[in-house]
């Protein structure tokens, strides 16, 4: 076929009119542009050498450089591989044909979510057209969604080295920097779009909501320094990381913020973010582990502070917590180790070296002040028992344990009534717990106990007094009280009276003692013996005494 034949046929499979060429030319600030019709040298198509001359061409208006004009004549002058497709034909796919199928292919799998595949299509048109800016700019909007920033990076750097007013890439590279919140870098890209066209309006958006992240920003950081965390996470959640959603020092930010919350489990979720695109982040490493602490996951904490320390020995933070948790893992064990073997006095010292060594720990406190409690309770020391469980309860209200060793705690400093509360609550929850229900048992019988006289200490005698002790203790007591030698205060002597007499008629008489010490009911009403009694102001007191009032006198 002569030349013009053999490009007729070649632009009827383009669906091109012959000895023209009608191209959609892509613009980021103008958007679709075409120019048509483009005669393909100047006259005739049948000889190479009536093309235009290579020093009369100047650059096209479109980005992608697909062609240059003519300054001449103002006709369109293709790259040659694509003139030796139309001229002479490659089969019946030309490499026009393939390249542009290259690109739909690359639109149609980027359309569909289908990342690898679109650059691996564009990967193509680039390495057939290297110095087409449009296949770089495509594969780096791939890049981006995939978050491969760098490479992103290497290919708009690449696009707008060709072509210095390439307006699309400074929007992608612009946009690139403020979702890593590298702000500057972001904000001369934009700059650089208004110099080349005034008043852009996509670069002027862009700019503002630049603008917008790095504000929200500095006012997080701010709020954060001064204490106000739920308003720095507001700023984090609602501004910077809208903007900038891949800004890593935002959510270390942030997890720092919620670290400081108390808000364990999502400091561990942030912190994660950052690496899983940036695992060897020492202040994520720090981080994370530090929230693992607090959460009393020592494994995970220690293996977060090695990491970070594999990376750098001489990390300060990292190597304060890590001796920190140590020390404490250290503490611990030899505090449990002193319990297991009876030493409750040196258990004692090693719990409260523990507690002081990170107040803010609750999570594991909590178990140190548990166990502090039972030792204290061994050594009956219940005040201190009673302090110690509070602490562990007002920390987790549910754990069982602590309930019933401040029940216990509580019988020992006397609280009846507090300690059938805590038993009882104790119970209801595990009715099956023996312990429970025994130190239960034990207190219902102490409170009764309490409700009754207590005749010990009416005569001012220990449990321990001896027969003729409590004799000679009633004795200096009636004489005392007696109503008749206390006639300005009466009736207060009348009633301590009756109780000195009928605490000595109880433990007085061994059987009665006997039953009284075991919490049995000694029916004071039903005692037997010769009367005694006492008149005065139209009264009579009347006791029985076997073997008469002790000590064989009257009044």
């Amino acid at each position: 076929q002569t030349g013009a034949e053999s490009t007729q046929a070649h632009s009827e499979r383009l669906l091109l009119p012959p000895h023209s060429l009608s191209l959609s030319l892509c613009s980021a600030d103008r958007g679709a542009r075409r120019v048509e019709p483009a005669t393909i040298g100047h006259t005739k198509m049948g000889n190479v050498s009536q093309f235009c001359n290579p020093r009369s061409l100047q650059a096209g208006t479109n980005r992608s450089r697909v062609f240059t004009v003519c300054s001449f004549c103002g006709c369109i002058m293709l790259p040659f591989s694509l003139l030796i497709a139309l001229l002479f034909g490659l089969g019946s796919h030309t490499l026009a044909a393939d390249l542009a199928s290259r690109l739909q292919e690359g639109d149609a799998s980027m359309s569909k979510g289908e990342y690898t595949a679109a650059a691996e299509h564009y990967s193509n048109y680039i390495e057939h057209n290297p110095t087409v800016v449009m296949g770089y700019s495509k594969r780096a909007a791939v890049y981006l969604q995939q978050k491969k920033f760098q490479e992103a990076l290497l290919d708009l750097d690449k696009a707008l080295e060709m072509d210095p007013s390439f307006i699309q890439g400074y929007l992608q590279r612009g946009l690139l920097f403020r979702h890593i919140c590298r702000f500057e870098d972001s904000e001369i890209n934009y700059e650089k779009i208004l110099r080349i066209e005034a008043g852009h309006a996509v670069a002027q958006k862009e700019l503002s909501q630049l603008q917008k992240a790095k504000s929200g920003f500095d006012q997080a950081k701010l709020l954060f320094e001064n204490g106000d965390l739920p308003k720095a996470e507001e700023y984090l959640d609602k501004v910077v990381l809208v903007l900038s959603p891949e800004c890593l020092k935002a959510r270390l930010l942030k997890s720092r913020v919620l670290l400081k919350s108390k808000d364990y489990s999502g400091a561990v979720a942030e912190a994660a973010r950052v690496l899983k695109t940036h695992e060897d982040n020492l202040e994520a490493l720090l981080l994370r582990g530090k929230a693992y602490y607090y959460l009393a996951d020592h494994d995970l904490a220690i293996r977060h502070y090695q990491k970070g320390l594999r990376l750098d020995p001489e990390h300060s933070e990292l190597k304060k917590e890590y001796f920190k948790l140590k020390n404490l893992l250290k503490k611990t064990k030899n505090a449990e180790d002193a319990a297991e073997q009876n030493k409750y006095r040196a258990a004692v010292d090693e719990f409260k070296a523990a507690l002081e060594i990170d107040p803010e720990h609750t999570a594991h406190n909590v178990h140190l002040y548990l166990g502090l409690c039972k030792v204290l309770v061994k050594l009956g020391r219940g005040k201190d028992a009673v302090n110690s469980c509070s602490s562990v309860l007002e920390t987790n209200g549910e754990l069982l344990e602590a309930l019933i060793q401040r029940g216990e705690a509580k019988l020992l400093v006397e609280d009846w009534e507090g300690a059938v509360e805590d038993l009882k609550e104790a119970v209801n929850r595990d009715p099956q717990n023996r312990g429970a229900r025994e130190a239960l048992s034990r207190a219902e019988r102490a409170l009764k106990l309490s409700k009754r006289k207590d005749w010990y200490k009416i005569l001012e005698v220990s449990k321990t007094a001896s027969a003729a002790e409590i004799k000679r203790a009633y004795k200096k007591l009636a004489l005392q009280w007696h109503p008749d030698k206390n006639v300005e205060n009466k009736e207060e002597a009348e009633v301590k009276f009756l109780d000195i007499a009928a605490a000595y008629e109880v433990l007085g008489d061994e059987d009665k003692r006997v039953k009284y010490d075991r919490g049995e009911d000694v029916e004071e009403q039903h005692m037997s013996g010769p009367n005694f009694h006492f008149g005065g102001g139209g009264q009579t007191f009347t006791f029985h005494f076997e073997g008469g009032f002790p000590g064989g006198f009257g009044f």
